[in-house]
């Protein structure tokens, strides 16, 4: 009895001994999976110079953060986010850079267009008239009878300086004339002589187009001094052969009267 306890006991040990060989020899022990990150994936440029990063799985915003070298706050304001909750397949605007370098195919070389030179445009001319009338009627209107009075004297200019000329008015002249001016705003005057008071503005602005031919007057009228100094013309203005018809007359009566006399006293 006490050998069959014994010879049992002997067969256990050794059936355990085989067991814990088996187990530390042929079955490998499983352990824990280890978490396996998804590769970062380097983010460039875009065409508008956007840095775009797409989140992959097990992302967060530390990782992101770390491996982009910018804060996790700078990311939260960049997106206008609250929290670190982020999604796989989002796009985190990471900051901006330069646009991606394109390689453009290289195409056929463009005709250069042939410049043509723009002609330039030269300034037009036109003609001024002036005349210094005697408004003898003073209604500032000149009349055909009305002539130019000497002794004025009529000064023209222009805005750019380039044309600076006076004239003197003459007995009988009619317009003062300048040929070939250039287009431009003109300033006419004239100074009257004295003797005459104006009728009319003694200045005048003018804008003288190319192909313009203008004419300006200028009225004044003779004041009372020199009317009065004026000289009283020759002459009664009666005809001669009345004069000479009345001579003869009187000659008549003179004869009649010495005839009548003498038949009186030869009575």
């Amino acid at each position: 009895m006490l050998r069959s306890s014994q010879s049992k006991l002997q067969i256990g040990i050794i059936l355990g001994f085989l067991i814990l060989v088996i187990l530390s020899t042929g079955i490998p022990v499983a352990a824990a999976p280890v978490l396996q990150l998804t590769p970062f994936l380097t983010p460039t440029p875009g065409p508008d110079g956007r840095i775009i990063y797409i989140v992959q799985p097990n992302d967060t915003l530390l990782r992101i953060s770390l491996i982009a070298g910018i804060s996790i706050d700078e990311i939260r304001g960049l997106n206008n986010l609250v929290g670190d909750s982020i999604t796989v397949g989002q796009e985190l605007l990471l900051g901006l850079g330069g646009p991606s370098q394109l390689n453009p195919t290289a195409g056929p070389s463009p005709t250069p267009t042939e410049v043509i030179p723009t002609p330039t445009t030269l300034p037009g001319k036109g003609v001024l008239c002036v005349l210094l009338y005697n408004d003898r009627n003073g209604d500032s209107v000149r009349q055909e009878d009305e002539p130019s009075i000497p002794g004025g004297a009529i000064s023209i200019s222009n805005l750019s300086g380039s044309v600076a000329q006076t004239a003197k008015t003459g007995e009988g002249l009619e317009y003062t004339c300048y040929q070939d001016l250039p287009e431009g705003q003109y300033n006419i005057s004239v100074a009257i002589p004295d003797g005459y008071n104006p009728t009319t503005v003694g200045n005048y602005v003018l804008k003288l187009n190319a192909g313009d031919e203008t004419y300006l007057n200028f009225g004044a009228q003779e004041n009372t001094k020199t009317q009065a100094e004026a000289p009283t013309p020759t002459g009664s203005g009666k005809s001669p052969i009345l004069g000479i018809v009345g001579g003869l007359l009187l000659l008549s009566g003179i004869g009649l009267g010495v005839f009548a006399r003498r038949l009186l006293k030869g009575r």
